[in-house]
């Protein structure tokens, strides 16, 4: 870990940090989510499902235990620029979806669209390496071989089972926002911030890793987590107290961080390894001792506060990333009684 910063001072950095999240493509892509979520929530009188508050997974209560069943959507720009690399992240970013809920996948499908044979292989060799470092199969799917080369798609579905939960929305007022990343990697795909902790390492220390997710929920440590998104390390924080109805404080010079990478890329990256958690704080020391048996750098990063407003500080400075009561990133919150 390292706590250098540039020669700009402090207030500069922290200002650039937040302009520059504020306004970052991952981030803001986030916000249409409000309008299909209020509209599609509709339907749920329909199912048994426990209600979804921007939960990785939907939750389907299933003999003693949930199936979790989640999607993903691969950006056109990397399909089209980096198939191979796309069609691993496919994989990878539905598999984390599961763990981050505290649950273990079972299986995969896939919606392919792509007129063009070799980037369409490519792609298919991609969701194959990735199902071979995460020891998770593909089950089927359905092919397009119509799309144009400049406009493939992928859509990957995941089903899942846990025996207890890890929510987006139950971060609660006082508890520590721990974060966990491997910094044993490096920069990933070029055509998205992204920090590649998986490619060099062996499917089983990769499942090891993962399963630190499974026990933290099991142990009921913390009942509340996210993966780290394309919307980076502030926005993922910041979406899951977004869902609680809460805000937080965040304190920028205690974020794990390779060496010699500059705060604010670091914060945008999208994590191949990287989970947010809100952790009460009898409980932190145990999560954190968890993770760093498996190698993986764990620490209190903030903690969540009342205020529905997100700040940063750095070295002693502070500015507020977001506030909630009048902007939104995917505008679901949960409130009590709900």
């Amino acid at each position: 870990m390292t706590t250098q910063h540039s020669v700009d001072p402090p207030e500069t950095i922290l200002r650039e940090i937040v302009q520059k999240v504020s306004c970052y493509d991952g981030l803001r892509r986030k916000q249409p989510i409000r309008d299909v979520y209020n509209i599609l929530r509709r339907t749920h009188q329909f199912g048994c499902q426990l209600p979804n508050y921007g939960d990785d997974a939907a939750i389907i209560p299933w003999n003693e235990g949930y199936l979790l069943l989640a999607a993903d959507g691969m950006m056109t720009q990397l399909l089209a620029n980096e198939p191979y690399a796309a069609g691993k992240a496919a994989v990878m970013v539905t598999v984390n979806d599961i763990y981050a809920m505290g649950g273990r996948p079972i299986g995969l499908v896939n919606v392919l669209s792509s007129g063009d044979a070799q980037q369409r292989a490519m792609i298919v060799a991609g969701i194959a390496k990735g199902c071979e470092k995460l020891q998770v199969p593909m089950l089927g799917g359905h092919t397009h071989p119509e799309a144009p080369l400049d406009l493939p798609a992928l859509s990957v579905a995941i089903l899942g089972h846990a025996k207890k939960l890890m929510r987006s929305h139950l971060a609660a007022v006082g508890d520590h926002i721990l974060l966990a990343v491997d910094l044993q990697g490096r920069p990933g795909c070029r055509s998205v911030k992204s920090w590649d902790a998986n490619s060099g390492k062996q499917p089983k220390q990769l499942q090891e890793r993962l399963e630190v997710m499974v026990a933290v929920a099991e142990h009921e440590w913390s009942v509340a987590a996210k993966d780290v998104s394309n919307a980076g390390i502030l926005g993922t924080a910041a979406i899951m107290v977004e869902n609680s109805g809460h805000g937080a404080i965040i304190d920028l010079d205690a974020l794990p961080r390779p060496e010699g990478m500059r705060i604010l890329d670091w914060v945008l990256c999208f994590q191949s390894y990287g989970f947010v958690l809100s952790v009460p704080p009898a409980h932190t020391a145990k999560v954190t001792s968890l993770f760093e048996e498996r190698g993986i750098s764990a620490g209190v990063i903030g903690s969540v506060q009342e205020k529905p407003v997100v700040s940063l500080c750095l070295s002693g400075r502070q500015e507020d990333l977001i506030d909630f009561r009048r902007n939104h990133i995917t505008g679901i919150r949960f409130k009590p009684g709900d």
